[in-house]
């Protein structure tokens, strides 16, 4: 075995040394692994995790290698909800952010049975809080509780966090975590804009990177310059 390889293996290796995860693993894999070749991806793929907060739901994409379009896979309600439309500001506002993230922590001894850590804040986030602190600790998680992060039950958590050591042992070092306030299309924005007007240059600043995997089922490229996001809209 080549020491890349060996390097993408013992990952997952690593995880299974906790009961959790040989849990989630035990109960969840074998069905998985039927789902995705119903929906034929085989062998290793990438994971998008795209979730919507007015609709409660988290979604799962995954993208055969060497593949570029990505595949709905498995859609996810969430078990909990806290604060409203619009970005976390502040630690203690009880708001699930809303931007452009990756997946940073594997946590499989969870207070919420397994977790996924967001890397919020991020420096559009920094940007907005100013000199306030802008908190920390966002997970996707187990559990139906949540003081801003995306919850999703303990059976569920189990199948998405499997989903990510896969995609993570297979060589994805980054898995992109989209939280938008909706799906936002030009008439959910309308309609909400009338009730957060506070938010709309916020939400015209995310609806691009919506619009770009919504027309080609592709992860956007994003940067974040002066305290914006920055989408790359040459195929738009």
């Amino acid at each position: 075995m080549t020491t890349s390889a060996l390097a993408q293996s013992s990952f997952k290796d690593q995880q299974l040394k906790f009961e959790r995860v040989r849990t989630a693993y035990d109960q969840k894999w074998n069905i998985l692994k039927k789902e995705l070749s119903n929906e034929a991806i085989k062998g290793a793929f990438n994971m998008y995790i795209l979730a919507y907060k007015s609709e409660g739901k988290l979604e799962v994409w995954l993208q055969n290698k060497p593949q570029k379009k990505y595949k709905l896979f498995k859609t996810y309600n969430f078990s909990a909800h806290s604060g409203t439309l619009g970005p976390k500001v502040k630690q203690g506002d009880k708001q699930t952010p809303e931007g452009f993230y990756n997946i940073n922590v594997f946590n499989p001894k969870s207070n919420f049975y397994l977790s996924l850590g967001v890397n919020y804040p991020n420096n559009v986030d920094l940007q907005r809080s100013g000199n306030e602190n802008p908190g920390n600790d966002i997970y996707i998680h187990g559990d139906r509780v949540t003081i801003g992060c995306i919850p999703l039950t303990d059976e569920k958590i189990k199948e998405v966090y499997v989903l990510a050591v896969e995609a993570r042992n297979n060589g994805q070092q980054q898995i992109p975590v989209h939280i938008f306030p909706f799906k936002m299309t030009d008439i959910n924005l309308k309609k909400y804009a009338a009730q957060y007007p506070g938010q709309v240059a916020f939400w015209k600043n995310l609806q691009p990177g919506y619009s770009y995997f919504e027309k080609h089922k592709e992860v956007p490229s994003v940067k974040q310059i002066k305290g914006k996001y920055v989408i790359k809209l040459e195929m738009i």
